[in-house]
């Protein structure tokens, strides 16, 4: 029972050093609130609490995510019980109001929740200009001490962390392949392609984590002196490019269903296919084993694109006595061979010259640039005045 037990938390180690980090930073909080600011040690540790996060870089939006809350909050609080005193209506337009704020400033998804919770903590104990004041310096302390603490809630930096999803990642995808080919070489029924079908749909479901990640460590770079920022861009690429990777797999899987939907795979093409599929999948493992080694990579891709070659002659040569959709079905694959292979390469001029989107906007703390909404108001007022002058002047 103990070697269970100390297994259970071994293998979860990540999991138990965020949480003793998380404990610990929110006792730190609670003690630094109450010695700095009057009754601040529930607020400050409430704010570190909900701040803290895997990461600096997280760390620091969420803490900006609650000052500015707060700051929101606060004011909309005092305005409304200063107008109807202490009770069910301040407290409800309170909410309502914060929340039009929060729209309005195109607050992102975490700000926004958070500016109305901000609020009802500060009007709980009964509102008046000492207590916001308190209140926002407990705010500022519990996201600070959250801050420091984020930087010891994981042991890797997040380039490593985006570098272990994409392994991770390509290493399912891999193996998928290599049972893809196996069950196409032995014969495969539709329940087989139904399970390969929906392994690929859930490695897609990975696909915005590793996105995320990947952006968080090219930010992280931006700002933090000791993140070197060309290794940053070159896992930011990989993550493109393990996107794509899986996009394809997810096309093949879709596509040998189709096939035992619609009676199977032509015997003269079984072997070509099967050995196609071999070709990508150790491409793919030639890509996580020898990363460092580029001559060993360029190698298994070019294989796969030779693979997928053989069997594009092999299908044009059964073109006149094969079914049209199989023929299709099988240079579709091709093509899914070769985007597989270009991708791991990374010198598909998709990977590179298309502007990917840099992160979605419920993720930001702001879900639009204080300063784009400056420049747009501006644009505004300066058209107004100069149709006004123009008309009248």
């Amino acid at each position: 029972m103990w070697k269970k037990l100390k297994k259970l938390f071994a293998d979860r180690r990540v999991w138990v050093r965020q949480i003793l980090v998380a404990g610990l930073a929110g006792a730190v909080a609670w003690q630094v609130g109450d010695l700095l600011v009057e009754d601040g040690g529930v607020v400050a540790a409430i704010v570190c609490t909900l701040s803290i996060r895997i990461s600096l870089h997280k760390s620091v939006r969420e803490g900006f995510g609650q000052i500015v809350g707060t700051a929101i909050g606060a004011t909309v609080a005092l305005i409304n019980v200063s107008i109807f005193d202490f009770g069910f209506i301040a407290v409800g337009l309170t909410v309502i109001f914060c929340a039009v704020v929060a729209r309005a400033l195109h607050l992102g998804e975490v700000a926004s929740v958070n500016v109305p919770v901000t609020a009802l903590i500060v009007i709980g104990p009964g509102i008046s200009g000492t207590t916001a004041a308190h209140r926002l310096g407990s705010t500022l302390i519990g996201a600070a001490i959250a801050i420091v603490f984020s930087y010891f809630s994981h042991a890797k930096t997040p380039v490593d962390r985006a570098i272990d999803q994409i392994t991770d990642v390509s290493a399912k995808a891999a193996e998928l392949l290599a049972k893809m080919s196996e069950g196409v070489a032995a014969g495969y029924t539709q329940k087989e392609a139904g399970n390969w079908l929906a392994k690929a749909r859930l490695l897609m479901e990975a696909v915005p984590a590793i996105r995320a990640q990947s952006v968080e460590a090219r930010g992280h770079a931006r700002w933090f002196p000791t993140a070197e920022k060309d290794v940053a861009e070159e896992v930011y690429v990989q993550g493109i490019a393990i996107e794509h990777t899986l996009v394809q797999v997810r096309t093949i899987a879709r596509t040998l269903f189709d096939s035992a939907v619609s009676g199977g795979i032509a015997d003269s093409t079984k072997k070509q296919i099967a050995v196609a599929l071999s070709a990508a999948s150790y491409a793919i493992s030639s890509k996580i084993d020898d990363e460092e080694d580029f001559e060993t990579t360029t190698t298994a891709t070019d294989d796969a694109r030779e693979a997928g070659a053989a069997l594009a002659e092999s299908l044009i040569e059964d073109a006149k006595d094969a079914d049209q959709e199989q023929i299709i079905r099988g240079l579709s694959m091709v093509a899914n061979i070769e985007r597989i292979a270009d991708s791991l390469d990374q010198n598909s001029p998709a990977l590179k010259d298309v502007i990917t989107p840099d992160e979605p906007a419920h993720a930001k703390v702001m879900a639009v640039s204080p300063i784009d909404q400056t420049l747009k108001i501006n644009k505004r007022i300066t058209k107004r005045f100069k149709k006004i002058f123009r008309k009248y002047f």
